[in-house]
């Protein structure tokens, strides 16, 4: 009698197994699908993250490029009035608070552009005027307005002066005629 009811047992456990068998792939296989998703969201989350940290760093350092430029006139200001301050303890008092004004506009990351005796350079410093003397063309011998780099991106360039050649020609090049009468 067990023989009898062995081999169809056996055919219906065959099929069970085979049943389960494909139910366990398909269920692999869809989460093998949920992980690749999973881990997709995850990179793409991360990059969110990152972008909004970055515009968020944005936003900030243009705010403080604002607030900065807007500060750099009352700077310019203290360093027109040092010079013109006759009594000796207004000009310490004046002096400690452009000081503490420079270091605090400096840990924000303002740097002044350094420029005399350098080459002109569009990036960093607008020429305003030359003068004919014999430096080399094209070198800065007086900062007119002082330029600000800010994170080193530069907020305000210098206005500078250039030497320019010293020509030996009499002429209209510069700025005097011939005359040609006899």
């Amino acid at each position: 009698m067990a023989a009898d009811h062995g081999e169809p047992g056996i055919l219906k456990l065959n099929t069970e197994i085979e049943r389960l068998e494909k139910e366990l792939a398909e269920q692999t296989n869809l989460a093998e699908e949920r992980l690749e998703q999973l881990k997709y969201l995850q990179a793409e989350f991360d990059n969110f993250r990152k972008w909004s940290e970055k515009e968020k760093g944005s936003v900030i350092t243009h705010a403080n490029e604002n607030l900065i430029k807007d500060l750099l006139v009352i700077l310019d200001d203290f360093e027109q009035s040092l010079p013109s301050l006759e009594d000796e303890k207004n000009q310490k008092g004046v002096r400690m608070v452009y000081q503490k004004m420079v270091k605090i506009l400096a840990d924000y990351g303002l740097e002044p552009i350094e420029c005399i005796g350098k080459k002109s350079d569009p990036h960093f410093h607008e020429v305003v005027c030359r003068k004919q003397c014999t430096d080399e063309p094209g070198t800065i011998v007086e900062e007119i307005g002082k330029g600000y780099c800010l994170k080193s991106k530069v907020i305000r360039p210098s206005k500078v002066m250039v030497a320019e050649t010293i020509s030996e020609e009499k002429g209209e090049k510069n700025g005097e005629r011939e005359d040609n009468r006899d």
